[in-house]
């Protein structure tokens, strides 16, 4: 049976780890040990942060409402609860965009939540 070298695969499997491990400091970019290891932490990391990015935009499209809120003399949490009262089925990432972007029409929706509240 003829020798099997195998330097071609492992230099290919190689060079792809460290390909992907471009940018990072240090060895953890040009030794394949060291490289395979934090990229490896570098995949669980943004596994993790595909999760946690969307509860950060959350809580960053609350803040932004209330604060849009808070100049028309109310609080956050009774817009919410306007907005249910008036009917108006719209979800906080428009809502912030709506108030980051266009405060006139934020205003109006506004000042439909406070008559849905009195």
């Amino acid at each position: 049976m003829a020798r099997v070298k195998r330097g071609t695969t492992t230099h290919a499997r190689h060079k792809k780890v460290l390909e992907q491990s471009k940018g990072f400091v240090g060895r953890s970019s040009t030794n394949y040990r060291i490289a395979r290891e934090r990229l490896e932490k570098s995949l669980q990391y943004a596994y993790r942060d595909r999760r946690v990015k969307k509860r950060e935009f959350r809580g960053l499209w609350i803040q932004r409402i209330n604060a849009a809120v808070r100049e028309h003399g109310l609080t956050y949490s009774r817009f919410i609860d306007g907005l249910k009262r008036a009917g108006i089925e719209m979800d906080r990432k428009v809502l912030a965009a709506i108030a980051y972007d266009d405060a006139e029409s934020f205003a109006a929706i506004v000042q439909k939540v406070q008559a849905a509240l009195a």
